[in-house]
């Protein structure tokens, strides 16, 4: 994913906007959009590649992830005729990215496609950009007081509410529609995990009365996350299933249940990770992640900076489809997910 525990570290957290009845909406409350719907006329794509346009990548970090919706971006521009002229990495520091925006618009691009590490103090990181008409478009947020369609195109992110019920759907498709539930949410003011995870324990509440969520904790330090589970599993053995907020954390549950020789209890998480994968190929604890399609936010973020260049508006939220990946489907998952093939080891181990 955006390497969440390092999203924290960074303190990339911004104020919740919650899902509403099973509606996604964006980190200031914007109505969620499809990807899909942002479409380029044969005629808009030809005066795009008319106009020798370049753009630059500068992204909060390098991570499987980012490279996915970089690889979606690249290909995007290349089919729009826009030469990429520039890609920086900022390890997720704040200072470095404001280094980085300076380093490339040296280059003069007509388009940045950015995560800010920091929104809250990202303002004047951009501004610089906005001032040299420099075509914005974010991934997952946007900086503190930037106004959409004045200073930039769009923010693309996931159908998050999409992702949570899918998880929901895939315990329940594992457990047989019954069981005990343990329940590990993010406990931080961050829209992307708060909608994903309510819209999990929405779905089991609503959808599945003979499945019960009897233990649920909230976890705000990562690291954290084997005590946790260490303790949730201590109160309650016999948990059919447990709900991890993202991949990283859920194999801190793995190692807990292992520790406790613990083969029963299933767990479903989101984001794709290799371990992960690799533990739910080999038929461990781990039934089902649910991912994002992150190559589609490349290309839906490209393509919202070039309608720009055009003065064509896209929708200020735009949000990209997601799957349920398990073991019979890890191929094709990972695939449609981050438009590469699946790691060697977790391909062997699914054979």
């Amino acid at each position: 994913m955006r390497t969440l525990v390092a999203l924290l570290t960074a303190s990339i957290l911004a104020a919740p906007a919650l899902a509403v009845e099973g509606i996604t909406t964006g980190p200031n409350g914007e109505t969620a959009t499809p990807a899909a719907d942002l479409i380029l006329s044969p005629d808009e794509v030809a005066t795009i590649r008319q106009g020798h346009h370049t753009a630059a990548l500068a992204w909060h970090e390098m991570s499987e992830y980012t490279r996915a919706v970089d690889r979606g971006a690249r290909d995007a521009f290349a089919d729009l005729g826009i030469e990429v002229v520039a890609q920086t990495d900022a390890g997720f520091d704040a200072a470095r990215q404001k280094a980085d925006v300076e380093t490339v618009l040296a280059k003069h691009p007509s388009i940045i496609l950015s995560l800010p590490v920091d929104p809250a103090t990202a303002a004047p990181v951009f501004q610089p950009a906005v001032d040299a008409g420099v075509k914005l478009a974010f991934v997952d947020n946007s900086p503190a007081g930037f106004v959409h369609g004045r200073d930039y195109a769009a923010v693309v992110s996931d159908d998050l509410f999409q992702m949570g019920k899918k998880a929901a759907d895939a315990m329940a498709a594992v457990l047989g529609g019954k069981g005990k539930l343990g329940y590990i949410y993010h406990d931080a003011d961050f829209y992307v995990t708060n909608q994903r995870d309510g819209a999990f324990k929405a779905t089991i509440e609503a959808d599945f009365p003979d499945m019960e969520i009897v233990a649920e904790q909230g976890m705000a330090d990562p690291a954290r996350s084997e005590e946790i589970a260490q303790a949730l599993l201590t109160q309650n053995p016999d948990l059919d299933g447990i709900y991890v907020t993202w991949a990283e954390p859920a194999l801190s549950v793995l190692a807990a249940l292992k520790a406790a020789g613990n083969s029963h209890t299933k767990i479903v998480t989101l984001d794709l990770n290799e371990p992960a994968a690799l533990d739910m190929a080999t038929g461990g604890n781990f039934a089902a992640i649910v991912a994002d399609e992150a190559y589609d936010i490349g290309q839906t973020a490209a393509r919202a900076s070039a309608a720009a260049l055009l003065g064509k508006a896209a929708p200020p939220f735009l949000v990209v489809d997601s799957l349920a990946v398990t073991r019979d489907n890890i191929a094709e998952g990972w695939q449609r997910s981050l438009h590469t093939d699946a790691p060697v080891s977790v391909l062997e181990a699914a054979k």
